[in-house]
């Protein structure tokens, strides 16, 4: 028996994640029992990247990851990370214009 191509398995190791995802939601139980791991999972990374705002650490990413992670469940998530990301966008862009001369 030939083994199996390189791309047929990344093709279900990438499709994995969906797949356990599409198997969660199909019931009740295991839908809520998801959304309450990726809830605690995102608040504690939003938790940490407030508390390294203060603290050394990579703050915002810790809080844009989070919100990544939230995003993947809830739609209000989703909402404050497209916003933040346009928002991200425009500052990238105002300063690789440069200082404004008047």
């Amino acid at each position: 028996m030939p083994p199996p191509d390189v791309a047929s398995r990344g093709r279900r190791i990438r499709q994995a994640p969906v797949a356990a995802r599409d198997w969660a939601r199909r019931r009740r139980t295991t839908h809520l029992v998801l959304q309450g791991v990726v809830a605690v999972v995102g608040f504690g990374l939003i938790a940490a990247g407030v508390v390294m705002l203060v603290l050394p650490g990579p703050g915002w990413a810790a809080i844009l990851l989070g919100l990544v992670v939230l995003a993947s469940e809830f739609e209000l998530a989703a909402r404050w990370r497209d916003s933040l990301a346009e928002r991200l966008r425009d500052v990238v862009a105002r300063v690789r214009r440069g200082p404004r001369t008047e």
